[in-house]
């Protein structure tokens, strides 16, 4: 791209006219931005810096990520309110109704958002430029915007992605940037720097909060609810500018407001652009529906959420693009200064009408909630997984309750019909007459209306299906009548236990396992169902017998239950081995658990974010140790100390090499997800075939003319065979170990059209049936294929087994029901 000489804007201000009290970056640095990637932690210490010699900036840190680095936003505003940051807060959530309270003038809250993936490196750069010409002295431009606007700047979302890209590109780069486009330092190695330390893609855990730096930053957002949200990006490097506004599909309860201030804003970057002569391109591409990104996310909590893209993504410090121009790292961080100040700019410009617009949402979601139903029951029957639900309302600040009238009338999710429920007094209750309504009303809808086929993410998510758990919308205001519920750890406490029951149906449950396991406790489950003291529990129960536990002594029943009280379940003691119903304590239906020895496959050849999943649902949320291995170790790697062998979804030559089999025969246990599945599909020894597209069945009657189509509806041709991901009901054999703990069915988020035949020779523990599209963009050619097939299947191999399971189970973390059925594989099946 060509150097522009700029005119004398207020985005660009004379060296002589700099403040000597206020160093900029170039001067702080000790180079001029765009020379070289700076390392996080000199752009923490360059806001650090700004804060103590500048009485309009105040910085906070807000976290740490997984690798220790420090999470910070800084808070940029007018002498008036820079000292008075509680108070806006507190003004601003009284807008919300939030918090009660009259509500006085206050600034307009603008939040620029930098740097979320790793490896789009440029953002992190640009917000050190923009903080320094919204506090020199000498600008009085940004002076005057700052008196009805603060300005919340969080440089960096992703401090671990950042410096892992950062390090990468110093370690390779010469003493000149190389810009030839296929030169190594346009080539990330695996997993690249895009993701987390986990490899998780933090633009998609927005509502979600799985990862600790969304955990913490969602946190801080909830505490403010800003105004105007702006996510700086980087997309291909062939691609110009992108900003607002955005791309159909909207949700339909982005109100008329939000889309009309898009192309407010949208007009004014316009302008600059314009003035330099850069290149950009609005509605197109990045739509605004899936709910956890950093334009929707804030959109469904009253702000003006934006996506801003600048082309950049793999090109270092300077790249030849495709027409032959020289794209730079100045270049790029001029393009992202000028959008967040142009931002600020028309904040400010508007700022009565934001902050009025912003209180009629929150007043409009309160006493008019959008959406057709406006109160959802969350059956009690699995009061784990209802536990887990509430932690993450919690987490987005959305109120509930508990009981309600006892009978209703509305939608079942099970079934899909409008039917009479009654309501217990335990029962989960989330009314939308709340100032969380929009949120409620996206997370909750049992069927999102999509306005466009073309999506950029998701079209279906649901929580009582990511769940699992049986629910009911209703069009009537219900209130809940109670605020809390008291769950017991203990029940059916006696003297002298000889063991403790626990069900087993939810992650909950997952997590008590490995907890005990880890104490070195051992632990059976039964094959069966089984009724003990009154009490039903399904296949899979978990029993640890005062038998082989006689090293805990006489304190084995407070160990039990300190163990299950910290894991969040409740657990049953029963004083003889002789059941009511089912199969006694002794019997061969009652089997020993063996503490797996796991393993999981990555490298090149692994999807980074399948990877991670696993990694992350092993590390952080089982405490359960698990060993790495590369994919190109896998032949040298001494398989005879695992007996658990991972393949997440990726792009193998080889999965069921000799030697893999071989150990699978000897009584190895080996999950194919994903991609990994396809891969193992008619492989010589197993009776896994993948479903073809089914054919036309009147060949003769088809169109002559069919296969001539516009070149201009070509992406919309392509949806036709696409599926952006879309709810599917699995009938499930849940006397199979896969399926121990569910029902008779499980809901999956459906992300390719992968379906298998009916194994000959195995378990089709999950599979498809015909019409059992829940919810969700499906292509036409997709749904021919999508049914009579299995998912979720198992073949035993000599004294081994291979599991198929061919979707994400562990999808962003939030698919919460799959959880459970993944752990079947690694703890249950083969026991």
């Amino acid at each position: 791209m060509k150097k522009i000489l700029f005119f004398c804007t207020v985005f660009l201000i004379s060296a002589s006219s700099f403040a000597q009290s206020v160093k900029s970056p170039d001067d702080f640095l000790g180079y001029k931005l765009g020379d070289q990637f700076t390392p996080h932690y000199k752009i923490v210490e360059y806001f650090k810096y700004l804060a103590s010699v500048s009485k309009n900036i105040k910085v906070q840190e807000y976290g740490k990520t997984n690798e220790g680095r420090p999470l910070m936003v800084a808070f940029i505003g007018s002498d008036e309110n820079i000292n008075r940051l509680e108070e806006i807060r507190h003004n601003n959530l009284k807008l919300t109704g939030i918090e009660s309270g009259a509500a006085a003038a206050q600034p307009v809250i603008t939040w620029l958002s930098y740097n979320v993936h790793g490896n789009e490196p440029t953002s992190s750069e640009a917000s050190m430029k923009t903080a320094f010409a919204l506090l020199d002295p000498a600008n009085q431009q940004t002076k005057e915007w700052l008196k009805n606007t603060l300005v919340v700047i969080d440089p960096c979302l992703n401090p671990d992605g950042r410096d892992r890209y950062a390090n990468f590109y110093n370690s390779v780069r010469g003493s000149q940037p190389d810009a030839t486009p296929f030169s190594r330092e346009h080539r990330e190695p695996w997993p690249g720097g895009r993701a987390n330390h986990y490899y998780f893609d933090l633009n998609r855990d927005w509502a979600w909060q799985t990862q600790v730096e969304s955990k913490q930053r969602v946190a801080l957002f909830n505490q403010w609810l800003p105004e105007i949200h702006v996510d700086f990006h980087e997309q291909g490097y062939d691609q110009p500018y992108y900003f607002a506004p955005a791309a159909e599909p909207f949700h339909q309860n982005i109100t008329k407001w939000q889309r009309e201030f898009q192309v407010v804003v949208g007009k004014n970057n316009a302008k600059y652009f314009d003035q330099n002569g850069w290149m950009y391109f609005t509605r197109e591409r990045f739509d605004l529906l899936y709910p956890s990104y950093g334009d929707t996310y804030p959109i469904y909590n009253g702000s003006i959420g934006m996506t801003y893209e600048q082309g950049g993504i793999s090109a270092g410090l300077a790249v030849v693009t495709r027409t032959g121009d020289t794209l730079t790292l100045k270049d790029r961080i001029q393009h992202h200064y000028t959008t967040g100040l142009s931002t600020v700019e028309v904040a400010s410009k508007n700022a009565e009408k934001l902050i009025s617009e912003f209180k009629t949402y929150f007043i409009n979601s309160k006493n008019s909630p959008p959406g057709k139903y406006k109160t959802f029951i969350i059956k009690n029957d699995n009061p784990e997984k209802v536990k887990a639900l509430t932690e993450l309302l919690d987490r987005n600040r959305i109120e509930y309750g508990y009981g309600s009238s006892k009978s209703a009338h509305g939608f079942n999710y099970l079934s899909g019909k409008d039917e009479n429920f009654s309501i217990d007094k335990n029962d989960l209750v989330v009314n939308a007459y709340q100032p969380k309504a929009v949120l409620v009303n996206v997370l909750f809808e049992p069927r999102t209306f999509v306005s466009d086929s073309i999506t950029y993410d998701i079209t279906a998510w649901s929580l009582p299906y990511a769940y699992g758990l049986k629910a009911f919308a209703t069009t009537s205001n219900l209130q809940p009548l109670a605020k809390t519920v008291e769950y017991e750890i203990v029940t059916n406490n006696v003297s002298d236990p000889v063991a403790y029951v626990a069900n087993w149906n939810s992650l909950a449950d997952v997590k008590f396992l490995v907890a005990l396991l880890n104490r070195n406790i051992k632990v059976r489950y039964s094959e069966i169902p089984f009724q003990q003291g009154g009490k039903s529990f399904n296949a899979g129960s978990l029993l640890i017998a005062k038998t082989s536990n006689e090293s805990l002594g006489n304190t084995f029943g407070s160990t039990i239950a300190d163990i299950a009280k910290a894991s969040g379940v409740t657990i049953q003691a029963i004083s003889s081995g002789f059941v009511d119903k089912g199969s006694d304590l002794g019997s061969p239906n009652i089997r020993f658990i063996k503490k797996p020895r796991v393993a999981i496959i990555s490298g090149e050849e692994t999807s980074s974010l399948a990877f991670g999943e696993v990694w992350q649902f092993f590390d952080q949320q089982l405490k359960f140790s698990s060993t790495v291995i590369k994919y190109s170790d896998l032949e040298r790697a001494d398989l005879g100390s695992i007996n658990v062998l991972i393949f997440p979804d990726g792009s193998y030559d080889e999965v069921a090499s000799d030697r893999v089999m071989q150990w699978v025969r000897s009584g190895g246990r080996l999950i194919a997800m994903g991609d990994a599945v396809a891969s193992l599909a008619g492989k010589k020894g197993l009776t896994l075939k993948e479903k073809d597209q089914p054919e036309e069945k009147d060949t003769k009657t088809k169109e002559l003319y069919a296969s001539l189509k516009p070149y201009q509806n070509r992406e919309r041709d392509d949806v036709r065979s696409g599926i952006p991901g879309a709810i599917y009901k699995v009938e499930l054999d849940n006397t199979h170990p896969l399926a121990f703990g569910f029902p008779k069915y499980y809901y999956t988020l459906k992300l390719d059209s992968h379906i298998y035949k009916f194994l000959d020779n195995g378990w089709n523990v999950g599979v498809l049936k015909r019409n059992e599209l829940v919810s969700g963009f499906v292509g036409t050619n997709v749904i021919k294929k999508l049914t009579d097939g299995m998912l979720f299947g198992a073949e035993d191999i000599g004294r081994g087994n291979m599991i198929y399971l061919a979707d994400d189970l562990l999808f962003r973390s939030f698919w919460e029901n799959g959880k459970l059925l993944f752990s079947n594989a690694v703890f249950m099946v083969g026991q």
